[in-house]
């Protein structure tokens, strides 16, 4: 290949990713410029602030967020720190526990043989990621039914436990694949030791699978944390969650474009600091074993 085609090779190439890195960045652009504009602003569409538009706190200050409100006492404030309280809550209880069980799951997928009728390992495998399959909307009448039973309706511990049968499939899918990285050779050496398989799990295999595991479980809390459609279903008051406040900021009016994405850039805000600094943590998790 001559020098000019590696040259253009390399032009198509950046083009592609600066293209392709705008359309992925917009949307956060778009939502961050409008939570400063005014509804003149929004309804003409202008983009570049300084420029189309003087940015202004209107969205920020119906939140009770804004410079001259966060020294005052606001009730929507109180209610935006509740739902993002609810949200941190569900999301990381619901991760922490999918972790748990689904390690413990992928191990013994990955080291033992089971027989269930004509199930052997794999398909078993196969038949937890298959529940991802399922549309949400099926499950509305059981749960509402059951959590009614239950006495689970409104409250986190209800979110908690369907947020982690949501990521459970996800968790036991990656988490198998680490466990299968993993040489049974230095568990047997442990036994060999004196150690007892819970010993060998917790002490030689848990360090081993440690990236994998916080992969999963960062992975579970972007998932948790996005849900919408459990939350509004199973939730009215006291554990609503931030999704649904969003969805909520409709009036007589029309929509509040502006609310909206004041409380939209607070709640990505969160996942955008754990993509930024544990990148390195859920890349190396989820390739580990990719190559051979």
């Amino acid at each position: 290949m001559s020098d000019t085609q590696r040259i253009t090779v390399r032009v198509l190439v950046y083009g592609a990713l600066i293209i392709w890195t705008f359309v992925s960045l917009f949307p956060i652009y778009w939502t961050l410029t409008t939570s400063f504009k005014t509804a003149v602003n929004v309804t003409q569409g202008h983009l570049i602030p300084w420029v189309d538009f003087l940015p202004d706190w209107k969205g920020w200050r119906s939140l009770g967020l804004s410079p001259d409100t966060i020294g005052q006492v606001s009730t929507v404030r109180e209610e935006f720190l509740k739902r993002f309280a609810n949200s941190v809550i569900a999301s990381l209880g619901a991760a922490a526990l999918a972790v748990v069980i689904g390690s413990l799951a992928a191990y013994g997928l990955s080291r033992f043989d089971y027989k269930f009728g004509w199930m052997r390992n794999k398909d078993i495998s196969f038949f937890f990621l298959s529940q991802l399959i399922l549309p949400p909307v099926v499950l509305a009448m059981p749960f509402l039914v059951l959590y009614k039973e239950l006495a689970l309706l409104d409250t986190r511990i209800g979110l908690i436990l369907v947020y982690t049968l949501m990521v459970l499939p996800i968790v036991i899918w990656i988490m198998r694949d680490q466990f299968d990285t993993i040489p049974i050779e230095l568990e047997q050496a442990a036994l060999v030791d004196g150690c007892s398989v819970w010993g060998a799990f917790l002490r030689i295999v848990v360090p081993i699978a440690l990236p994998g595991m916080v992969a999963a479980f960062i992975l579970s809390v972007i998932l948790c944390w996005n849900e919408y459609f459990f939350a509004a279903l199973l939730t009215s008051t006291n554990a609503k969650t931030l999704p649904v406040m969003v969805a909520s900021q409709t009036g007589s009016q029309g929509i509040s474009w502006w609310s909206m994405a004041a409380l939209s850039t607070a709640a990505i805000a969160p996942l955008v600091v754990i993509g930024v600094f544990l990148e390195r943590y859920i890349v190396k998790g989820l390739t580990a074993g990719a190559v051979k």
